[in-house]
Order: C-alpha cells, then sequence, then structure tokens
C-alpha cells in the first residue's frame, strides 16, 4: 500500500537527514572552537530531536496537531517501554548518581509542566511553549555550570573535523532529507489514519513514534552486540527532556496546537506519566541503582499493553 511506503520511505529520509545533519553541526562547532560538552548537549541533543521536532512543527502547520502532539508523547512512551526495555533486557545497565539528582526529576517537571499546559485547556499555546523553551534553557546552564562530569561524550567517533565543502554537504543534503522525510511520513501517516478509519492520534502514538524511535533502539542494539556500553539511561531520559520542552515548545511558539481527538488527554498522557515515573522504583528495586532482563520484560509488557489498548 502506497502509505506504507510513504512512511517506510519518511523515516528513512529523517532518519538519514539527522544523521547528516548530527556530522555537520558536530563538525561545524569543532571549528568554531566550542567546547565538546557544550556540543554534546546542545548540538547533538538538537539534531537528534531534529526528525521529531520537522514532524511536529509541519503537521501543526498543516493542521494536523494530534500528529504533532501524537508524535511527542509516544515517542517519550516508546524510548522508555520499548528502547530501554530490549536494551536492558539484552544487558543490564549501570545507573548514575545524575539519574536521580538531576536527570529523572527534570524530566518528570518537563513531563508535568506539560501535563498542565495542555490538560485544563486542550491547547499549548505560544506563551506556554516559550516558558517550556525557558525551563530548557535553564537546565542547560544548570548541567554546564554544575553538572559536568555527568555528561558522557556519546558520539567520539563523530569528533573529527570535516572540511568545510563536507560540513556544508551534509548541513545541505541533511536539511533536504529531514523536508523530504517529514512530507512522505505526515502524508503516509494521514492517508493510513483515513484508510483504517482511525484518527491522526492513534497512527501518530503507534506508528509515527516507534518510527522517530528507531534510531535510539538501533544504537542500543549495536552497543550491546559490540559488548561496549550500551546507550545510557541518562541519554535516552535527555530524549525524552527534550522532545518535550524543545520540540513542543518550538512548535507552540511558532503556531499553537490544539488537541482534536481527547485520548490524548484522557490516556496517552497518563501512560507517558505512568511509565516516566515507573523507571524510579525499578532503578532502585531489588538492587541499587541498576536495571535488568526484569526490568526490561515489565517494561515491554507495559509498552505492549499500551499499544493494544490504543490501537483496539
Amino acid at each position: 500500500m502506497l502509505d506504507i511506503l510513504f512512511i517506510v520511505l519518511g523515516l528513512v529520509l529523517l532518519i538519514a537527514g539527522g544523521n547528516w545533519l548530527l556530522k555537520a553541526a558536530v563538525a561545524l562547532s569543532l571549528k568554531l572552537n566550542i567546547p565538546k560538552i557544550v556540543i554534546g548537549m546542545t548540538v547533538v541533543s538538537f539534531a537528534t530531536s531534529a526528525p521529531e521536532l520537522i514532524v511536529s512543527i509541519k503537521a501543526a502547520l498543516e493542521g494536523f496537531p494530534d500528529l504533532a502532539l501524537g508524535n511527542v508523547v509516544g515517542s517519550n512512551i516508546a524510548n522508555l517501554g520499548l528502547v530501554l526495555a530490549i536494551t536492558v533486557m539484552l544487558g543490564s545497565i549501570e545507573v548514575r548518581k545524575s539519574f536521580y539528582t538531576t536527570d529523572w526529576p527534570v524530566m518528570m517537571l518537563a513531563s508535568l509542566l506539560f501535563f498542565i499546559f495542555i490538560y485544563f485547556d486542550g491547547e499549548l499555546q505560544r506563551y506556554e511553549g516559550f516558558i517550556m523553551m525557558v525551563v530548557l534553557f535553564v537546565f542547560l546552564v544548570y548541567l554546564l555550570r554544575f553538572q559536568k562530569t555527568a555528561v558522557v561524550d556519546e558520539l567520539p567517533e563523530d569528533d573529527v573535523p570535516l572540511p568545510l565543502y563536507k560540513t556544508m554537504l551534509f548541513l545541505g543534503l541533511g536539511g533536504l532529507a529531514l523536508w523530504g522525510g517529514s512530507e512522505l511520513l505526515i502524508e503516509g501517516a494521514v492517508g493510513l489514519a483515513t484508510f483504517y478509519g482511525v484518527s491522526d492520534r492513534v497512527i501518530a502514538v503507534t506508528v509515527v513514534s516507534i518510527g522517530t524511535s528507531i534510531p535510539e533502539l538501533a544504537a542500543s542494539i549495536i552497543a550491546v552486540i559490540k559488548k561496549e556500553k550500551a546507550i545510557s539511561l541518562g541519554n535516552l531520559i535527555g530524549s525524552n527532556i527534550f522532545n518535550l520542552l524543545a520540540v513542543l515548545g518550538i512548535t507552540s511558539m511558532i503556531t499553537p496546537i490544539k488537541v482534536l481527538d481527547q485520548g490524548l488527554l484522557t490516556s496517552d498522557i497518563f501512560w507517558m506519566l505512568g511509565i516516566s515515573f515507573l523507571i524510579l522504583p525499578l532503578v532502585f528495586l531489588p538492587k541499587g541503582l541498576r536495571l535488568g532482563w526484569r526490568d526490561g520484560l515489565l517494561l515491554l509488557a507495559t509498552y505492549v499493553l499500551f499499544v493494544y489498548l490504543t490501537i483496539r
């Protein structure tokens, strides 16, 4: 079916575009002598959130707000219920102290802020998006000043400076691929929703969000196969923070996002809050600061239940 082909091609372009943009952004930052810690926490985080950002902005501007919101909410649920679950089922991961001092509290703050802003009036306003961006800025400043040791260079292989022409080429290709990928993905997602008679939100929180979580999942599995440190819990939580504060913050500053399908407010948002909260007791029980295969099974079962209840 043409819609599925559009979705697959769109996702391939978004993943490739995000990767090219990341290479260009890191190379450009190195050329400008920006400290690596700043690159890791700002440039890399924004570049890896680029697919979600482009899809959300485009969906909101074209009148599909549920795609914009569902993409982020579903992506946050998939990062923890699918990506983290599979990672810890393949090999247990040790959790850093910064998890409970910084990462998890900020993720819960971002989730609750989003919940308060959207739950009562069903709309994310421009000024609310601005507040979310301010919170993100304060968080980044705090990390730079007080939490430098908690930041790990996740991409040492990308630290090689590129010639200027290659940087510009990656920048151009990345931008073009993100634009083309978002066009195809939204076209396919809306077509699929119409064909099956379901809402944009259902397609967004399942198909689209799993698709935009594929890069994290691939990186996790490769890390486990290579017997390297699996993708860190902090990295996934950081991705969730950026999805909420940066992606929805920027999107709602460009155009207010109004909820059309109430299922987002009565179901999805509570699943997101629930699975985000669940990580805390799992990290401490039964063995402190560790996630193992049993935790992975529980997270995956939670995610499967969420998908089943959403599409039935």
